[in-house]
């Protein structure tokens, strides 16, 4: 291996862990307690070394973003894959969203709720973004119904998820009910 061929993976293992960190300190903590001296203090690098990987908490809360659209795309596609018949498969996708939203929350949030610096829906959006709405698209267009563009039905389906998952975890809506709610979208929405 060369010194460069080296260098290279040292710098993408400095990364994946500034990105591990950030993403462990802020499901624990929330992500205000993420900053850049508390990163370089847990990781034993400088402050510098931080900005030589990313240039700020933006940047690193959109890696955080794509990593977990990346596992969420994954999740989705694992849970549909099993489902047997459209209803199945809407429920298992459904199940899954809201699974994962539940489940990571500080990754949830910097995929949807907080500004890392990541397009949506545009022509420069990133690939993992891409992906996650793509396996949404996968099991939902068939649904969308005369008349109804696949991806305008998809991105509503997409948004009842997103309700459901930031309301219930924000108190508004009781969480003993998302069982019931999530049915309810299912069955009246996608109309199986």
């Amino acid at each position: 291996m060369s010194v460069q061929e080296r260098k290279q993976r040292e710098r993408a293992d400095r990364e994946r862990l500034i990105v591990a960190t950030a993403r462990e300190i802020a499901e624990q903590q929330g992500w205000d307690a993420v900053t850049t001296r508390r990163l370089a203090e847990r990781i034993e690098y400088s402050q510098p070394v931080l900005y030589s990987h990313f240039r700020g908490k933006r940047e690193i809360i959109g890696a955080v973003a794509l990593e977990g659209a990346a596992e969420m795309a994954a999740a989705l596609r694992a849970a549909t894959s099993v489902a047997d018949g459209p209803h199945a498969r809407v429920t298992a996708l459904a199940r899954a969203y809201l699974d994962f939203a539940e489940g990571n929350p500080a990754v949830y949030d910097a995929m949807f709720q907080l500004d890392g610096g990541l397009a949506f829906a545009q022509e420069d959006t990133p690939e993992p973004l891409k992906n996650a709405f793509a396996v949404l698209l996968e099991n939902l267009a068939e649904l969308a119904g005369d008349g109804v563009h696949p991806g305008l039905f998809t991105e509503v389906f997409w948004a009842s998820l997103h309700g459901l998952a930031t309301l219930t975890r924000a108190g508004r809506l009781p969480p003993e009910e998302t069982g019931r709610r999530m049915e309810l979208l299912v069955d009246r929405l996608a109309m199986i």
